[in-house]
């Protein structure tokens, strides 16, 4: 199946569903930044399913090219395809397509398109890591890229990694992080910290005593919810 011909498939498949009245409620909640069909995700997941088991992915460039195709389309639902894509099918993809990743990150970027792709980063390098132990140094040079949005995703890629989590990575990202004004970003170091407090609570907990002067109150707050008060 060429790119586009998927692509058709999935527009074909979703087209099934299609709510105008859902899809002006789901643009609000948006903010009014992208268009949709009005498709919630259980159901476009569900829609989709049968396409992409029909689909064989035989290398990264065919399938980063059916992502491509998905992406282009006007409506956020398709974007939301891709990253399903890419999710199911990440396997297919190593530490040399993170590059191409990253560069998808940038299309049409916001929270919702950003922290799926970060999981598929994440999946590919805790994978790699076994056979390439400086594997996340992508995320080293991604921590310094000029769009926030690859920002976060350096500082959320190991969510879920438990005993896996590069601590010294995570807390040094926080620190590198912890300066910037915008509220994704203050939010994303909150929101891994947090995640690896349910692994690690006192190793977090003892960060947070260590940085709180430089964290701001939405990172502190987000990152202790589930900590005892920081004192």
């Amino acid at each position: 199946m060429t790119p586009d011909a998927f692509g058709e498939e999935i527009k074909a498949a979703l087209a099934l569903h299609a709510d105008a009245g859902r899809a002006v409620a789901m643009r609000a909640y948006m903010r009014d930044q992208f268009e949709f069909i009005g498709v919630p995700t259980p159901l476009r997941r569900k829609a989709i399913l049968p396409v992409f088991k029909r689909l064989p992915v035989e290398n990264a460039e065919h399938l980063l090219a059916c992502a491509h195709v998905l992406w282009a389309m006007p409506q956020r639902e398709y974007q939301y395809a891709a990253t399903d894509l890419l999710a199911r099918k990440w396997k297919t993809l190593t530490i040399a397509d993170i590059e191409h990743l990253l560069t998808i990150a940038q299309l049409s970027a916001w929270w919702d398109s950003i922290d799926p792709l970060a999981g598929v980063v994440g999946d590919i390098l805790k994978s790699a890591r076994g056979q390439t132990p400086h594997a996340q140094a992508c995320m080293d040079a991604a921590l310094e890229h000029e769009s926030l949005w690859v920002r976060r995703i350096a500082m959320i890629h190991q969510l879920g990694w438990r005993d896996d989590t590069d601590e010294a990575r995570l807390f040094g990202y926080a620190r590198s992080l912890a300066a910037e004004p915008d509220f994704f970003i203050r939010k994303a170091i909150g929101w891994a910290l947090r995640d690896y407090a349910w692994h690690a609570p006192q190793a977090v907990g003892g960060f947070l005593m260590t940085a709180r002067d430089i964290l701001s109150p939405l990172t502190l707050r987000e990152a202790s919810k589930h900590l005892p008060p920081i004192r």
